[in-house]
């Protein structure tokens, strides 16, 4: 018989092996990547610094102009302002944990990350993106109140009473990535340290291990049922609730509707990204890695350009608030200096 000495929590065939002419073979388990995202692209690569450079710039500019609005206006410290506050500093989080990683990479050709490293960002990009879609539920939940139950709705809104829609919620999240992280870094790695991405994406570094990784697919379809579907279930059903008690009771529902289909518009997006990204790590079609790689980098990036721009133009207040902020800076730069 053989003698197998087993390394890591993978499979034994990735220990060290001595074979029956006694010679022993070395194989090594990975603790260092490659982040290897559009290597197709050869010396076109650091092209995309000015891109990706542009969208950061943008995502921390209107995120922090939105969260300034909402912070030092009163008149926004209500629960919707709030929330849309939430989903800025989320927003503001999410290019600031991958993008600068990513222009480096570009720029400089830094591609190396290690175990850790990759375990703890793909924890905060997946706990950052779960928490976004939590935040569009409790936004649902605010316009329900505000359109179906106008008279008990500062009631329903207290911290008090909304901590029970809060906290289950976060507890979901903070599991089930939690979950599906650690399942990630017990594997073991010793096919290829090259991820074919630009962030350590779940299913791009799951790919690599050796042996199987069943568990890691199915607490990854879990949670991407649990937490992105089960939310889009309820915020479907509760603006199904809303339209229909606005066209029930007659009233025009106009002004009492735009912050919906503000959200609405933001969901739709987001929606469609995330299931492209998904689908096309799971399943088998001809799309070339670059393109799969943008859909996946979209999807992170893409919404923290886009939803302040979206809340800033349709929310009325808000678009007023900034408008006003913007004009008093430039009348502060043009006044003349004594």
């Amino acid at each position: 018989m053989t003698p197998t000495v087993a390394l890591g929590f993978g499979d034994p065939s990735c220990g060290l092996r001595l074979p029956e002419e006694g010679r022993m073979e070395n194989v090594s388990l990975h603790t260092h990547f490659v982040l290897d995202g559009f290597n197709e692209l050869g010396v076109l690569r650091p092209v995309l610094f000015i891109p990706f450079f542009i969208m950061f710039v943008v995502a921390l500019s209107a995120n922090s102009m939105l969260l300034y609005v909402v912070i030092s206006q009163r008149s926004l410290h209500s629960p919707m302002y709030i929330l849309i506050a939430g989903m800025a500093c989320v927003d503001l989080s999410v290019p600031l944990v991958i993008v600068p990683n990513m222009l480096l990479s570009f720029l400089f050709d830094w591609r190396g990350i290690s175990l850790i490293g990759c375990l703890v960002q793909m924890h905060f990009i997946h706990f950052l993106g779960a928490f976004q879609s939590t935040l569009l539920v409790w936004m649902a939940l605010d316009r329900y109140f505000a359109i179906c139950t106008p008279l008990y709705y500062h009631e329903r809104m207290a911290l008090q009473r909304f901590l029970k829609f809060i906290i289950p919620l976060v507890v979901r999240n903070v599991f089930l990535v939690t979950l599906f992280v650690c399942l990630a870094g017990s594997l073991s790695f010793c096919a290829s340290n090259v991820m074919n991405h630009c962030f350590c994406e779940h299913m791009a570094l799951v790919e690599l291990a050796c042996g199987s990784t069943a568990i890691n697919n199915l607490a990854g379809l879990l949670t991407v049922f649990f937490i992105p579907v089960a939310d889009f279930i309820f915020i479907a059903a509760s603006y199904v609730v809303i339209f229909s008690s606005v066209l029930s009771s007659g009233r025009s529902g106009v002004k009492a509707l735009h912050t919906c289909v503000t959200h609405i518009v933001v969901i739709t997006i987001s929606l469609t990204i995330a299931l492209v990204a998904f689908l096309s790590y799971r399943i088998r079609n001809g799309l070339p890695a670059a393109i799969r790689v943008f859909f996946s980098t979209m999807y992170v990036l893409f919404p923290s350009c886009f939803n302040p721009i979206i809340y800033g133009i349709r929310t009325t207040e808000i678009r007023q608030h900034i408008l006003k902020t913007l004009m008093c800076c430039r009348f502060v730069q043009t006044v003349p200096h004594s």
